[in-house]
C-alpha cells in the first residue's frame, strides 16, 4: 500500500474512533442517563442532546446537529418510526441506531423502512450498543444476531429492480460483492489491498450509480442479485489501478 493510501487509512480509522455526537432518545430518563454513561465512559461519543419523545427528538435533531440518534421506537408523540423518517429526510447525513425493547419482525422492518441503520435490542450491554454506534458512524449496517436473518430474508423478498442496469468498473464489482457477503470496510480494503477510505469511496460510487441512499439498501440490491453467493475467488488479483485505488 503506498504512503497516501496508508495515510487515507489512518485518517478513516481516526474518523470511525469518535467520539461522534449522539442524540439519546427515550422516554425513560433513566435508561437515557444509562446510555449517555456507558458511551461517553467508552470515548465513543458526546451526547449533545436529549428527547424524551418523538416530537421533541425532531426539533431537537435540527438544534443540535448529531451525528447519530440512539433511539427507542415506542416514543409518545410522534411515533419513533415517524421521528426517524423525519429526521432523516430532513439530514440525510444523522444516522439512526434503534435500540428496541421490541424484537418484531415487523417493528425492525418498519425501523429500517424508515431510515434506520441499526437495529439492536434494549438487552444489549453497554460495551455492544457503543460498539454498534462505532458501525453505524462508520456506514455499516448493525442488527442483532437473532435479527439479522430476518433483514437478509425481507432483503431477498423485497428487492427489485428496473431491467436496466447502469455499468460498474470491474473493482466496484468487486467490492459489491463483498459488501453483500457482510464484510467491514476494513476487511474488504484488506483482501483488494486498498485503504479504508477508498473502499467508502467505491461504496459512495456505486449507490451513486444505482440510485440508492444508504449502504443497507446496496446491501439488499446485492442480495436480490445474488451476490452473497457468489464465489470469492478472482477477487482482489492484479488491477490497472494504483495501490490505494
Amino acid at each position: 500500500m503506498s504512503g497516501d493510501a496508508e495515510n487515507e487509512g489512518a485518517e478513516a480509522s481516526e474518523e470511525a474512533a469518535g467520539p461522534f455526537r449522539v442524540m439519546v432518545v427515550d422516554d425513560h430518563p433513566v435508561w437515557r442517563d444509562g446510555i449517555r454513561a456507558d458511551l461517553e465512559r467508552l470515548g465513543v461519543a458526546t451526547v449533545v442532546a436529549e428527547a424524551a419523545d418523538g416530537g421533541e427528538a425532531i426539533e431537537a435533531a435540527r438544534k443540535a446537529m448529531p451525528q447519530i440518534v440512539v433511539m427507542d421506537l415506542s416514543l409518545p408523540t410522534v411515533r419513533g418510526v415517524d421521528a426517524i423518517r423525519q429526521i432523516v429526510e430532513e439530514s440525510p447525513h444523522v444516522r439512526v441506531l434503534v435500540v428496541s425493547a421490541s424484537g418484531e419482525e415487523a417493528d425492525l422492518m418498519e425501523a429500517i423502512k424508515a431510515g434506520a441503520s441499526g437495529y439492536i435490542l434494549k438487552s444489549a450491554p453497554g460495551a455492544e450498543v457503543a460498539e454498534a454506534v462505532r458501525k453505524v458512524a462508520a456506514g455499516e449496517p448493525v442488527f442483532t444476531p437473532s435479527l439479522a436473518a430476518l433483514v437478509l430474508d425481507e432483503f431477498r423478498r423485497l428487492a427489485e429492480r428496473g431491467p436496466s442496469e447502469p455499468s460498474l468498473t470491474r473493482r466496484e464489482n468487486e467490492v459489491l460483492r463483498l459488501v453483500a457477503k457482510g464484510y467491514t470496510y476494513r476487511e474488504i480494503a484488506e483482501k483488494l489491498f486498498i485503504s479504508v477510505k477508498t473502499v467508502q469511496n467505491h461504496v459512495q460510487n456505486i449507490l451513486t450509480k444505482l440510485q440508492l441512499r444508504r449502504r443497507y439498501e446496496l446491501m439488499r440490491y446485492a442480495i436480490q442479485k445474488g451476490l452473497d453467493r457468489a464465489p470469492e475467488e478472482g477477487i482482489g488479483g492484479r488491477s490497472d489501478q494504483r495501490p490505494g485505488r
